[in-house]
């Protein structure tokens, strides 16, 4: 018997099984490189398509007093709607305006009382302020106000997205937050307003001031007593009837307010766009910046949507406004210029008057009250 010499790799053995005679081995199976490598060359699969945007019958982008109370008015109504809000919610009014602007305001007023008590027979008193104090109830008092409205949104079976919502290219109204999608046949637009901020370039130093929102984030009272106006501040006001303006200017001037004048943006009428299924209310219409208004609208809106009530629409006219400020001041109705303006200067009749409150009949400290009437045509409506 021949015998082999002893080989070590697969070709020499099977050539020697040829050789002898005998079966060949079934060829190896290709190495997994391979496998990989001849899989690579085979046609890609198809990416599985990106998932569906989640839909609703609702989408309110606004968190505030109008854009919450158009989405509980819409599912009280029957609809599937959601929120998105990239901050806290309750908006301006909550946040950084009416609820901590009325909480100083009334610590103002307390101000105001302690320098009466003598004359109304009081010892004198001369109480020290502590801004710490005031600050963090009135932060709790927003905080209690943030968990309500979140607290409601539940109630209501209203979806809260948070986040920033950007409008996408999509053939139906869609906004896209955090990377995911929403639609609805009705979106609602209503993301307030936000202090305007000038440059460097417009006011130098102007990066060293602060905004109405700043102001409620300070931590330690301020080199000026903004409440009882003893130190020189610098506010705007908006404009308002003459005589009201002038009244409220002298008494700021009086207690050493510096008021600056400028001009008030021009405001925009309620958008609408019925094809786009695109809507808008509240501040950001720039019109009637009022938190009732902003609610009246939303809930107007939600049941022209969801009730068919095409009538359902805001009246603007005759809105009522008052400003919180020392002292205080009301208004409602058009002004003299604006009477002036739509029933020409000779159709158009004034009364006015001017005189001390109640409150001051005792008190060395006198604040004028002035009143005016605006009257137009013959019937002086």
């Amino acid at each position: 018997m021949a015998l082999l010499p002893r080989v070590c790799s697969a070709s020499w053995r099977r050539a020697a099984r040829a050789f002898l005679g005998l079966p060949l081995p079934a060829p190896a199976r290709a190495p997994r490189a391979l496998s990989r490598a001849m899989a690579g060359t085979q046609k890609p699969q198809p990416h599985c398509p990106p998932p569906a945007a989640a839909c609703y019958d609702y989408l309110v982008i606004g968190g505030g007093s109008g854009g919450l109370a158009s989405a509980r008015r819409a599912a009280e109504l029957g609809a599937r709607a959601a929120v998105v809000e990239s901050h806290k919610l309750g908006g301006t009014c909550v946040n950084v305006g009416c609820v901590p602007k009325k909480v100083m305001w009334n610590t103002a007023v307390h101000s105001e009382f302690m320098h009466d008590h003598v004359d109304y027979g009081f010892q004198s008193c001369e109480g020290k302020f502590n801004w710490r104090v005031i600050k963090e109830k009135r932060d709790a008092y927003v905080s209690r106000l943030n968990t309500i409205y979140q607290n409601n949104l539940t109630k209501s079976n209203i979806e809260f997205i948070h986040g920033h919502a950007a409008f996408t290219n999509d053939p139906k109204p869609t906004v896209e937050v955090n990377g995911k999608k929403y639609t609805a046949p009705h979106i609602l637009i209503a993301t307030g307003g936000v202090p305007s901020s000038p440059h460097e370039s417009q006011i130098p130093g102007a990066s060293l001031g602060i905004t109405s929102d700043g102001f409620f984030q300070l931590e330690e009272l301020p080199s000026f007593n903004c409440f009882t106006f003893k130190m020189g501040i610098k506010i705007v006001l908006r404009s308002f009837d003459s005589i009201i303006s002038t009244n409220c200017t002298e008494e700021l001037e009086n207690a050493g307010v510096e008021v600056l004048k400028f001009s008030q943006v021009c405001s925009h009428d309620w958008f609408y766009n019925h094809k786009l299924g695109v809507y808008s209310i509240g501040d950001v219409c720039g019109k009637a910046l009022l938190t009732p208004v902003a609610i009246a609208a939303g809930r107007k809106l939600a049941h022209r949507l969801f009730e068919c009530k095409e009538d359902s629409k805001l009246d603007y006219d005759n809105i009522p406004t008052v400003v919180f400020s020392h002292p205080p001041i009301g208004t409602v109705g058009l002004t003299e210029d604006e009477a002036i303006c739509k029933y020409g200067k000779e159709n158009v009749k004034t009364y006015s008057t001017t005189f001390t409150p109640m409150y001051h009949a005792v008190t060395r400290r006198k604040t004028k009250c002035v009143m005016k009437m605006v009257c137009a045509n013959k019937e002086e409506k």
